[in-house]
């Protein structure tokens, strides 16, 4: 379809790096009512196909001349006019089945979805937003538009590398950025050997994404202006809580309490369910059966789950109890084994494959892959890169004469990550 096709309620598939015009772009579409779908560019094109003809693209723009062109056909003030609509972001279940997450058009509720986030991170007309994160993951896009929709600038450096960050903070002295716990990790040791740089611009330092290690989180909070750093818990599908790191220290290991406007709550299995106002609600687009399964009623209202696990205290502080079954969470990115189970079974030589993750000291977990057959370590690599975008290539291949497996057949994960060795 040709750009000046798009209509409300068309889906325009992004597969391009992120920059300032890339952010212009999602919030001009959103502002005439058409949905943006920020995708990895680096998707291989076997993972590009399948989760396109799930997400039923009207456009797809995957070269910068598209954006330009984009761009050009819609008015200037749509850049920064109300958005209509979330952008669809793309999730995996377990299953590893892609899920375009969609919030419909938002009509009246539009209003109330920029005033909440407003509301919660301060964004303002002189505030700068660094970001970190590819602008395809919902959390730094999402920071961004805040802050441009409030009047204010962003800097995109580009790919994530410590001294470029680094750089960016000493020349335009940010005030807002949203990193995940492995930018911190990298940032405080490259400034360990190069000293820290003057952080005193930053009013607001969220990390989100991974579980956070106590000795960078304690680092976080010394070298950042008082007050200024939080701890946020959600998922693409939507956000469930919000900590400055001064309740994280009088109550370790907490993730904070809901977020204005929700109410949490866990059921007798530990499962954690978040009740959203009418702007914060969603379905799997054209998945009515898994939209099912996400949503409940309850006392507050329709409540959401993405399968984590929790307990809440007295005071309603939620602590997790473990993340997503099989789920493994490697500098910030969600990787389910059974879509790079499914990938590399296809190789000749592989019998059988179980795929889990490891704690990591940098990234929080690595993916690993356990194999039986006659595959060598070189094959997988060589079929990985070909086939799987780079966090869900495995780190680690271990051979194993079988995988062990419960009664009714399913892989017991948690035998191999203590068993297997390389």
């Amino acid at each position: 379809m040709d750009e000046a096709e798009l209509h409300e309620g068309s889906r325009v598939a992004l597969l391009v790096p992120g920059s300032p015009a890339y952010v212009d772009l999602v919030m001009g579409l959103l502002a005439t009512g058409v949905f943006p779908v920020p995708l990895d560019p680096r998707l291989t094109a076997a993972e590009r196909e399948r989760i396109l003809a799930d997400v039923r693209p009207h456009l797809v723009v995957d070269d910068e001349a598209q954006v330009a062109r984009l761009l050009a056909q819609l008015p200037a003030e749509t850049r920064r006019a109300l958005p209509r609509a979330r952008p669809m972001h793309v999730t995996s279940g377990t299953t590893g089945t892609p899920k375009g997450v969609h919030s419909g058009l938002l009509a009246d509720a539009a209003a109330a979805l920029v005033a909440e986030e407003r509301d919660l991170w301060g964004f303002a007309a002189d505030d700068l937003n660094l970001v970190l994160s590819p602008l395809y993951h919902s959390a730094p896009l999402r920071f961004a538009m805040g802050t441009l929709l409030a009047g204010g600038r962003i800097v995109v450096p580009g790919p994530f590398d410590p001294e470029r960050i680094t750089q960016a903070i000493v020349d335009e002295r940010p005030t807002t950025m949203f990193c995940v716990p492995a930018h911190l990790q990298r940032l405080f040791a490259h400034w360990g050997r190069v000293g820290v740089p003057d952080l005193s611009s930053f009013r607001m330092v969220a990390h989100a994404g991974a579980p956070c290690p106590p000795a960078v989180k304690h680092r976080l909070i010394e070298i950042f202006p008082p007050g200024s750093t939080w701890e946020f818990y959600g998922s693409t599908e939507g956000q469930f809580t919000a900590c400055r790191s001064e309740e994280w220290l009088e109550r370790p290991g907490t993730v904070g309490r809901a977020r204005p406007g929700r109410t949490l709550s866990v059921d007798d299995d530990g499962q954690i369910w978040c009740a959203v106002p009418a702007h914060a609600r969603f379905t799997y687009f054209a998945a009515p059966e898994k939209t099912a399964q996400a949503w409940r009623e309850t006392p507050e209202g329709p409540a959401f789950s993405v399968g984590d696990l929790g307990r809440l205290d007295d005071e309603g502080y939620l602590y997790l109890d473990g993340r997503r079954e099989d789920l493994v969470i490697t500098g910030g990115v969600n990787v389910y084994p059974t879509e790079v189970e499914n990938t590399l079974r296809e190789l000749d030589g592989v019998d059988d494959i179980a795929v889990f993750g490891v704690p990591d000291d940098a990234w929080g977990q690595r993916v690993v892959a356990a194999v039986v057959g006659t595959a060598t370590a070189v094959d997988l690599d060589a079929f990985a890169r070909q086939h799987l975008a780079p966090p869900k290539r495995p780190k680690d291949y271990r051979f194993v004469p079988e995988l062990p497996r419960t009664l009714t057949g399913k892989v017991r994960r948690q035998d191999l990550s203590r068993t297997s060795s390389p």
